[in-house]
């Protein structure tokens, strides 16, 4: 309480920066950001001041701004439970795949984890050839692909070579509207692990605390790989790498890890309650002072009445832990433990019980298995080496358990899949703790090189073995669970995912702005029948679904000629309509209802009643 009102631009400053954090620097308004941020054009960031920039940054503010007409298109016959799971696997390019998911996904998604590709200078990755490369120039290059489909790594990926004048600028490019895009799936209380090493680890943090603000970096954590690279020319072995953690929202609480077995030793006592362990009450550090907190220095009566305070060992006065009704409600719950100690003085602790204890976990991660155990993983499942850097499913488990509890329906979304190494973890860890985790899981069709052993085993991209790893997993655990049925409860776990893969729309783009004696013939065809020619009912199905902003995991059930979406509070109908079908549709009670425009042809009165009736029962009606 200040007793001062309001402060206004205060207020102002701190919605601007909750819906806008890349724009506040230093808890000023960075007006360059501010306009860049809503898509004003030719913006030059030139003005001097603590911030992050360099070549091209403008253009990958313009990138994350395009709205894209892709849709994803659903690959039921590889898939596994299709009509029942609530994972998803998806084939694409991620940029993409980020913006078709950003209407149905805002603000759902809880843990966000992805290894992107370090800069080590051999990697290859999307990003322009030039800074002045048009849209249209970057679609046809990315969409160049071979006799049978595949996309063409020569056209779609370029190596980021070391001696580019662009080698930092040309990741940066990559990684700044993927995240800036990933923040806005991140649920409220959502939080976001980026593994990376040291190639690019101080360029990761600068656009980290840019997207997601500074005040929300959760840590770092240093994470032992369990081998050295990088000996030669006299630098320095590599034992580890970095996972950054940031969080939506400032006040994001980290949960707890399971405890060791070395942390099992602790709790040496026990009583009715169980295993516990002690600790001090009065606080040891030698700045926890009585004057520090005056109201936590009082007298304590010892099990044969003596007073005790809280006395240092070199005479000072300390204090409790606890203020005087806190140590009284403790004393009840009998959560006070007194012994003497070498000198026979009454030294007074609380108890701290084992069950349900976990604790907080560290930045230095040296517990969980290293890049080794990875590759056994995947030859275990393999039978052969089809992947060179996957992360251990330990590693990602223990990042799944400090932002996500068993108990709810956590949506986990990794964009750079690789190996599918998160999916893994996700179905794992359900498998151990009864969770129910769901998995998103993006992966481009980057081609394998005919040399390795995975084109030799039969996989033609990195998505193939990726989706191949989810079906081989949730195959080992329902093997396990068929052998021990008494462990687990019917249906408790998703054993399942939908495939489905980036895809043009199914609907013909009206561009009025670009009519031409010419086109326009062309474009009035959209405007009567917008529906590309070939385009599949299921497809337009899930696309409208998408575009309504309905997860694509949302229950769909086939009624009388329509779809019904989430338990019937999204209707669309694409194959008839007749006032049959439309009072049928009123009496549902549907929220939203989308059907093609062409199916009232050659009937504007039907139409026209239709449209009234579904006002006047609040439905909100669409037709494309």
């Amino acid at each position: 309480m200040t007793g001062e009102s309001l402060n206004i631009i205060q207020n102002h400053l701190e919605k601007l920066k909750q819906l806008f954090p890349e724009t506040v620097t230093e808890g000023k308004i960075d007006w360059e950001k501010l306009q860049a941020t809503l898509g004003k054009e030719n913006i030059e960031f030139r003005n001097e001041r603590y911030v992050l920039n360099w070549a091209g940054k403008s253009e990958a503010f313009k990138v994350l701004q395009q709205a894209t007409t892709a849709t994803l298109k659903p690959i039921p016959e590889e898939s596994i439970n299709f009509d029942t799971t609530e994972n998803v696997f998806i084939e694409g390019e991620n940029l993409e795949v980020l913006k078709v998911l950003q209407k149905a996904y805002y603000g759902k998604v809880k843990c966000i984890i992805i290894d992107p590709p370090y800069n080590t200078g051999n990697d290859s990755f999307i990003y322009p050839d030039s800074f002045k490369e048009s849209k249209e120039d970057y679609q046809k290059r990315i969409g160049e692909k071979d006799e049978e489909g595949y996309l063409l790594k020569e056209g779609f990926f370029r190596k980021n070579s070391k001696d580019s004048g662009h080698y930092h600028s040309n990741w940066l490019n990559m990684m700044y509207p993927r995240l800036f895009l990933a923040k806005n799936l991140l649920h409220d209380e959502g939080v976001i692990f980026v593994h990376i090493d040291d190639n690019e680890v101080h360029n990761l943090r600068l656009i980290m605390n840019e997207i997601f603000g500074e005040e929300n970096n959760i840590g770092t954590i240093v994470r032992a790989t369990g081998t050295t690279t990088g000996q030669g020319g006299g630098s320095i072995g590599k034992s580890f790498d970095y996972i950054l953690v940031y969080s939506k929202q400032v006040d994001y609480e980290v949960g707890g890890i399971q405890l060791s077995e070395k942390d099992h030793l602790r709790y040496n006592l026990e009583d009715e309650n169980g295993k516990f362990s002690i600790l001090q009450l009065r606080r040891t550090g030698s700045q926890d002072r009585r004057e520090d907190r005056p109201k936590m220095y009082y007298a304590l009566n010892s099990p044969d009445g003596k007073k005790v305070f809280p006395i240092g060992p070199t005479g000072y006065e300390s204090r409790w832990r606890v203020g005087q009704d806190r140590y009284k409600k403790m004393a009840e719950e009998d959560l006070i433990y007194w012994k003497k100690n070498e000198e026979n003085e009454w030294v007074c602790y609380f108890k701290y019980y084992l069950e349900g204890r976990t604790k907080r976990p560290s930045n230095l991660w040296t517990d969980v298995e290293g890049n080794k155990k990875a590759q056994v993983e995947i030859k275990e499942l393999f039978k052969s080496k089809v992947f060179d850097t996957p992360k251990p499913t330990d590693l990602i488990k223990k990042c799944l358990q400090i932002s996500t509890s068993s108990d709810e329906t956590a949506i986990v979304l990794d964009f750079f899949g690789g190996s599918a190494s998160t999916a893994h973890a996700v179905l794992d860890k359900n498998f151990e703790d009864g969770g129910s985790r769901k998995f998103i899981l993006v992966q481009l069709p980057e081609l394998c090189d005919k040399s390795t052993e995975a084109f030799k085993a039969g996989y033609r991209t990195i998505a193939d073995i990726a989706a191949d790893r989810i079906r081989k997993v949730i195959a080992k655990i329902q093997k396990q669970k068929n052998e021990k049925p008494d462990l687990f409860e019917d249906g408790s776990l998703d054993l399942g995912f939908k495939v489905f893969k980036l895809s043009p729309s199914n609907f013909k783009i009206w561009r009025g702005s670009e009519i031409t004696e010419e086109n326009l013939e062309k474009q009035l065809d959209v405007f009567t029948n917008p529906v590309k020619e070939g385009s599949e009912t299921e497809n337009m199905l899930y696309e409208l679904i998408l575009k309504a902003g309905y997860l694509l995991t949302d229950k769909v059930e086939v009624k009388d000629k329509y779809y019904s979406v989430n338990d019937g509070e999204l209707i669309i109908a694409l194959e008839d309509m007749n006032k049959k079908l439309i009072d049928s549709i009123i009496s549902a009670k549907p929220k939203k209802v989308i059907t093609l425009d062409k199916l009232f042809t050659g009937n504007d009165q039907l139409k026209t009643n239709s449209v009234l009736q579904m006002r006047d029962a609040e439905i909100d009606f669409k037709t494309i």
